[in-house]
């Protein structure tokens, strides 16, 4: 906000380059929802399922996110099986601004050739760089840097007042759950996978008992980014991580208190807009070959369903807060 901020806020002059897929991106999309900044900053997503990103150089090994292309061919996964998947899902779009094949030729546009092509990014089109791709800051930024253009300025998800228990509740909950789910996925020794399923399952327990006494995590009456945090795992805990990541010691269905709490965000206005199941399932089921050599992507029970069922009697307070 300063006079010579090098990205002062403005309406029109940044883009988001997420993915459906994935968690830490669906955390900007939420709260360009809830702040009501779909006019101001512009989004483009990602195809769900994972492709080489220099297909026509054989020793450039590299897979990761591309955009949709509707004129494209049916593919196979990386190793030559599974599919044949569509060139554009429902929700995929074309680069809009520099016709671009690959996330990574974004971040090759800004001279950033590190190799950690990730969404989401925040984008200045006008001066053609990366703002951040540090999802912890982009809605932070989102939060409170485009109130004057927000339709809903007024809602502060990081209020000063509960600041130090928002941070201390994002301070465990991002190696136990939102991280943590992922430790199990990459354990290759029961061992490692005993010690990550451990502390996966203890976080889970952690955070059922604090809502079976709260609507939310640190406010009982205010959402928080600390929710929003929490409730991008928790919708695809048995979905995807459940089965794929091999976290089946919980499940979200089988617990009222944060089926209920899922429920109460997911209906929250706009929210379910941001959430593409369909994307979730592809992305961590075709993505990865080595663990799912042909990709099948299990039918599942419909959670998707469940979060749009009537809050339990006794919660409905919970939709009201906005």
């Amino acid at each position: 906000r300063e006079p010579s901020a090098r990205f002062p806020p403005a309406a029109g002059r940044y883009h988001l380059y997420v993915a459906y897929a994935c968690p830490w991106a669906h955390r900007t999309l939420i709260l360009r929802a809830l702040k009501g900044l779909e006019d101001v900053i512009s989004v483009t997503v990602v195809h769900p399922i994972w492709q080489k990103t220099k297909p026509d150089d054989p020793d450039d090994k590299h897979t990761g996110w591309v955009f949709g292309n509707k004129d494209g061919q049916p593919f196979v996964n990386t190793i030559g099986k599974g599919g044949p998947f569509l060139p554009c899902y429902p929700g995929n779009e074309p680069d809009p601004i520099y016709g671009a094949r690959t996330i990574r030729d974004i971040y090759e546009l800004s001279n950033d050739t590190e190799g950690k092509y990730t969404v989401p990014i925040l984008w200045d089109k006008q001066l053609s760089a990366i703002v951040s791709n540090e999802s912890s800051e982009i809605i932070r930024m989102l939060n409170s840097e485009f109130n004057e253009f927000a339709k809903n300025p007024d809602l502060d998800l990081y209020p000063e007042e509960l600041r130090e228990e928002i941070d201390d509740v994002n301070g465990w909950v991002l190696p136990t759950l939102n991280s943590g789910v992922y430790r199990c996925l990459n354990a290759t020794n029961q061992a490692a996978y005993d010690e990550a399923i451990d502390i996966v399952t203890r976080a889970f327990d952690r955070v059922e008992s604090i809502l079976k006494k709260c609507r939310f995590l640190v406010s009982d009456s205010s959402l928080t980014e600390a929710d929003v945090r929490l409730f991008v795992t928790l919708i695809r805990f048995d979905e995807a991580y459940s089965v794929h990541f091999k976290t089946n010691t919980r499940s979200v269905t089988a617990s009222p208190a944060l089926l209920n709490y899922c429920r109460a965000i997911y209906q929250m206005p706009h929210v379910a807009e941001t959430l593409n199941m369909q994307h979730i399932k592809l992305f961590y089921y075709c993505s990865n070959p080595t663990l799912n050599h042909y990709s099948i992507v299990p039918r599942g029970t419909d959670f998707e369903m469940l979060l749009k069922q009537t809050i339990a009697e006794g919660e409905k307070h919970y939709v009201h807060f906005l």
